[in-house]
């Protein structure tokens, strides 16, 4: 192996490391801040998957130079043709990130507006008649859910997805130490 080949390989597997780890963190940690209603820490893991997925596309890349040519091995086509499918499935968590936020600050603007007009009716009617917490404004986008179901389609979705992208690169990892 050449110097420039070993080059390749410390590339290859730093953007590994450096890569997949934090954006496997990320994925698999949004449904937790979803169920907390966290909108702030929801952006923020949805800005990291798109930045560390980008940033994977350079694993990639090197895996790519590395194979100079020996693309012809079925363990070099199976590796490849699975990192691609866990990027597809990472821009399926990416949009359900994306859609989850939305909803939440959609859900706490509508909390906030109805607080303050059950706050005036209470106050105009000396706190008969009151919104009991029971009703919801259903023009919030959460049709009258309950807080706990905001976004509940996207929290799921994202938490099996990205379980199965962490299998995938379990079995790329385990193609290459075994192949490589």
């Amino acid at each position: 192996m050449s110097t420039a080949d070993h080059l390749l390989l410390f590339l290859h597997i730093g953007f590994a490391i450096f890569t997949l780890g934090p954006l496997t963190a990320a994925t698999m940690s949004t449904p937790r801040y979803i169920r907390k209603r966290n909108v702030v820490v929801v952006r923020y893991l949805h800005r990291a998957t798109q930045i560390y997925g980008i940033a994977s596309l350079g694993i990639f890349l090197f895996g790519l130079l590395l194979a100079q040519g020996n693309l012809a091995e079925a363990w070099l086509s199976v590796s490849m043709t699975l990192f691609v499918v866990g990027l597809v499935l990472l821009l399926i968590v990416e949009r359900d990130q994306r859609k989850a936020a939305h909803l939440l600050e959609v859900a706490a603007e509508s909390e906030r507006a109805a607080g303050s007009a059950s706050g005036d009716a209470a106050g105009e009617k000396g706190g008969a008649g009151a919104d009991d917490g029971r009703r919801k404004d259903r023009e919030d986008g959460t049709g009258g859910r309950p807080a706990d179901d905001v976004a509940q389609v996207e929290r799921g979705r994202i938490a099996a997805i990205s379980g199965v992208v962490a299998l995938i690169w379990l079995v790329v990892l385990l193609l290459m130490v075994w192949n490589g």
